[in-house]
């Protein structure tokens, strides 16, 4: 008997009906002769609730307290899901993150899983129980609450099918994620209504397609699946008959087009250090300093020295929530770095295509910087890696540049598989 591990998000548990609706999906797995191990969110907008309750107290929560505050809503979930499914006639257990086992880093609001200890787990569900585990949470080795920050409850349900996969090989059939979307799409169906729905995905495109913006996994549940081997799939709870997106391994895919999906991410911020001396060292120094203030840099471009005065510019990109702290920290870089000043521009949108079809493909950043000049959109960045092309535009532009790269590289029209592959039944 294999292992299904299924997450549903806090919109899949917004209400009493819901959660119903929830338990009914579970069951119908175990019905299917799976053992199930279930992880969750909190319910609806809980989480924004509690940040609001805690600064409504403080201006300043401590870290620590943030987390023993932020895993309630969790473990509300679990054990009202539990309650559902025990009124369907199934044997099902809640359990925190602390007593499934999963380690963490000492570190509050973003901690990495360490480990996870399955022992407790497998007792569960060697005696046919339904497990339930509450996401976005862990324990350190001193027995402190942490949670694992954004998309934590992703990443909780594939580190638990990777620990299973690992000690026992075969014995998790995929990590199905549950949400109010049907799937992955080739953009934004909100901003392109005619988007297709993606069958299939490599963990490599959906990996680049989560770290430019595609809101609908977290970078690092990405990461864990493709290491470990872990098939995902991505799939509506409100449609319990569709199989969603698988994602797979590129090796197991034949590719068709070059560009499988794009994104547009309107969160992030551009920050440009003007005039740095261009001595050794001083890169290093500026990002240094960002990282001991935990603040995350995406794309960076450093211009090529000025004769005349002997200096450069650096420019990068934060994420829109981390600028309060960038702006806090501007006089200790300019203490450091003696610019003539440092800009910052919040009116950017990161518009990104992705494909493991660009591989060794040449023509793909030329047709999409031709697109954006014949819409008149000027690109104030560009960052590119193996199977990914990042241009930042100015945000009124979004909408526009989105709708065109989307027909230059057919990625709207109608539903068709750009991949072909089995899907598991």
């Amino acid at each position: 008997m294999t292992i299904i591990v299924q997450k549903f998000g806090g919109t899949s548990l917004a209400d009493v009906e819901k959660i119903k609706n929830v338990a009914n999906a579970v069951v119908r797995e175990k019905k299917l002769g799976n053992d199930v191990i279930v992880v969750v969110s909190a319910m609806g907008h809980t989480t924004d609730n509690l940040i609001k309750l805690a600064h409504e107290i403080s201006d300043h929560p401590s870290d620590r307290e943030m987390d023993m505050l932020m895993s309630t809503g969790e473990q509300i979930s679990i054990a009202l899901l539990t309650m559902a499914i025990h009124e369907l006639g199934y044997n099902a257990v809640s359990m925190t993150g602390a007593q499934v086992g999963i380690l963490t880093e000492e570190t509050h609001s973003k901690a990495r899983i360490v480990d996870i200890n399955t022992n407790k787990l497998l007792e569960h569900v060697n005696n046919g129980e339904i497990v339930i585990v509450a996401g976005f949470q862990g324990v350190t080795k001193e027995g402190e609450i942490t949670t694992l920050g954004r998309g934590g409850s992703d990443t909780s349900a594939v580190a638990i099918a990777a620990k299973l996969q690992v000690e026992n090989p075969g014995s998790v059939e995929r990590c199905d994620i549950y949400s109010d979307v049907e799937g992955i799409y080739t953009t934004d169906p909100r901003v392109v209504p005619t988007a297709r729905k993606l069958k299939e995905i490599s963990y490599e495109e959906m990996l680049e397609l989560a770290r430019v913006g595609a809101n609908v996994l977290h970078p690092r549940s990405v990461e864990t699946a493709k290491q470990f081997q872990v098939p995902m799939r991505l799939r509506s709870s409100f449609k319990l008959e569709d199989l969603g997106t698988l994602v797979i391994g590129v090796e197991k895919m034949e590719i068709y087009k070059p560009v499988t999906g794009l994104a547009c991410d309107k969160s992030q911020v551009r920050v440009v250090i003007c005039d740095v001396p261009d001595r050794p060292g001083n890169a290093g120094k500026l990002f240094s300093l960002l990282a001991k203030y935990e603040l995350s840099v995406d794309m960076i471009i450093q211009s090529y020295a000025r004769s005349s005065n002997n200096t450069n510019d650096i420019a990068f990109t934060i994420d829109k929530d981390d600028l309060s702290k960038f702006v806090s920290i501007k006089d200790e870089i300019t203490s450091i770095l003696n610019p003539s000043t440092v800009h910052i521009d919040e009116d950017i949108a990161k518009i990104s295509i992705v494909g493991a079809g660009m591989i060794d493909r040449p023509g793909i950043a030329a047709s999409m910087f031709e697109t954006l000049a014949k819409e008149a959109i000027n690109i104030k960045m560009i960052s590119t890696s193996e199977i990914k092309i990042s241009c930042l535009v100015e945000k009124m532009h979004a909408k526009q540049a989105t709708e065109a790269l989307c027909k230059t590289f057919e990625l709207d029209g109608q539903d068709v598989a750009l991949v072909h592959g089995t899907l598991p039944e």
